[in-house]
């Protein structure tokens, strides 16, 4: 292993320590919260996503308890097997050690790994899947051995099990083996389908969770396809938070990599261009209706980590190209080093005082125990036994934070099939209706309780600057059990 490989691990081995130290210390973002609810009742399918995540977070805790490095460890190590899989994956496909070990360091410097592999949610295994899909394609492009189709499939499954980006993948697959003449050939054996076949067996359980819950996941997530119409704002803001969260410099080394390098249809490059493809075309498209949420393309960045140490990698760009490149390459690390440190010193100490104009405080837990502390002192005063909520972000903070707390969601139920139903002792004493305030609906409360009051104002709060304010209900007189859950 030779110096330059050494300092690429050195480098990777800090940047997973400061993400495992932010992973112990930061508070749970509402979607964490959520998903670790999910793990409270293991199924093989959840209202939003497949069930990945809850399961590595069951395991995550099972070791080190309902604490956020508990719900978020599987992210870690699963971010630790992606590395050395894109690792792997470089090596083989630039025919160089050196270049495999900077397409990981690449990886691991790109906000977008940082955040989605630190926070536990479906990102984290499905990067790592991506990761591992890749891989296995690499070793079939290398080796010829049909074998390998097999772990194709393996990692498939599993990225369909993380996240139904995983379809994107297939298409990609799919292109590579129709465009490529040396790729084609494995189309007359049996290899691909066997391997097609071993995906969807592994992806079956979730299948058949959605028949029986009337395909909840598929609509929810497909629904989204035909909303909106035409405009090119979110086409911008899609470019920008890619150009961000890859870092510009990386994001411009890859795309050059991936633009003037994959003429050669069995190429490398054309592997990498053909698994992206898929996934950026539609992107684009849905983008000129609709809001892309910037960490949809995460599933990308194994292959685009690997494009751009190749760009960097290459001296020969022409024209136009050749002080692009000149200038991204000086600038690729420092810049993109220097974007990871500004967001890690922000999400840890707050050093500008943003108030609700900060998104990692608003998507933080930031403040959040002082709440809960004040839920419950007014729960004493008010004899209430229950707390009701009523929109997913309040009703995880609520349960993590305040785990033996009796928490009622209501006119949410769907997202807790697997939870119980409160019962109708639960609201023989009164209850607190607990929201923050832009999402208040104490009218939909007030259809099952003839005594819905408010009676008090909180603030969440950073650095004694508001960043959310709840408000709390006292809440008696049952009319019926209200329809929810109690997850």
């Amino acid at each position: 292993m030779n110096r330059d490989v050494r300092l690429f691990l050195a480098a990777i081995a800090a940047l997973t320590i400061v993400r495992l130290i932010a992973a112990a210390v930061l508070p749970l973002s509402a979607d964490e919260a959520y998903y670790w609810l999910w793990s409270r009742h293991l199924a093989a399918g959840y209202y939003d996503h497949p069930p990945a995540i809850a399961w590595i977070i069951r395991a995550g805790t099972l070791a080190f308890g309902a604490t956020p490095l508990g719900v978020r460890i599987g992210g870690i190590v699963l971010s630790v097997i992606a590395t050395v899989l894109v690792w792997r994956t470089g090596a083989i496909l630039l025919r160089d050690g050196n270049q495999g070990a900077r397409a990981a360091l690449f990886f691991n410097l790109t906000l977008m790994i940082s955040v989605e592999t630190l926070a536990a949610t479906p990102d984290a295994p499905a990067v790592a899947a991506a990761a591992a899909v890749l891989f296995a394609l690499a070793k079939v492009w290398e080796t010829g051995r049909g074998i390998w189709w097999l772990g194709v499939g393996v990692a498939a499954g599993l990225s369909l099990l993380s996240k139904y980006t995983g379809f994107f993948l297939g298409a990609g697959i799919a292109i590579w083996l129709l465009l490529s003449t040396d790729a084609r050939r494995w189309l007359l054996t049996p290899w691909p389908w066997l391997g097609a076949m071993l995906a969807a067996a592994i992806f079956a359980p979730n299948l058949v969770w959605n028949a029986q819950h009337g395909w909840t996941t598929f609509v929810f997530q497909f629904g989204r396809i035909a909303s909106g119409s035409f405009t090119l704002r979110f086409l911008f803001e899609f470019l920008g938070s890619q150009l961000l969260l890859a870092s510009p410099f990386l994001f411009a080394l890859a795309a050059l990599s991936l633009a003037f390098e994959a003429r050669d249809r069995n190429s490398a490059i054309f592997l990498l261009a053909a698994i992206v493809f898929p996934s950026a075309l539609y992107f684009l498209i849905h983008s000129l209706h609709d809001r892309i949420q910037g960490n949809w393309p995460a599933f990308l960045y194994p292959a685009l980590a690997v494009a751009a140490a190749e760009g960097f990698a290459r001296d020969d760009w022409k024209g136009w190209t050749a002080p692009v490149w000149r200038v991204s390459r000086a600038a690729a690390v420092p810049v993109a080093a220097a974007l990871l440190i500004a967001v890690y010193t922000q999400a840890l100490f707050g050093v500008i005082p943003f108030g609700r104009s900060d998104p990692l405080a608003r998507l933080l837990a930031v403040g959040m125990d002082d709440v809960a502390a004040g839920i419950d002192a007014n729960a004493a005063k008010h004899h209430a036994r229950a707390l009701l909520t009523t929109d997913y972000a309040t009703t995880a903070w609520l349960k993590f934070y305040r785990p033996d707390a009796e928490v009622v969601h209501i006119g949410e139920d769907y997202r807790y099939p697997e939870a119980p139903a409160p019962s109708r002792a639960l609201f023989a004493s009164p209850a607190l209706y607990v929201v923050e305030l832009r999402l208040d609906k104490h009218a939909l409360i007030a259809r099952h309780f003839s005594h819905v009051t408010e009676i008090a104002r909180i603030d969440r709060r950073r650095r004694g600057i508001p960043i959310a304010h709840y408000v709390l209900y006292e809440v008696a007189g049952p009319m019926g059990v209200p329809a929810g859950r109690m997850p």
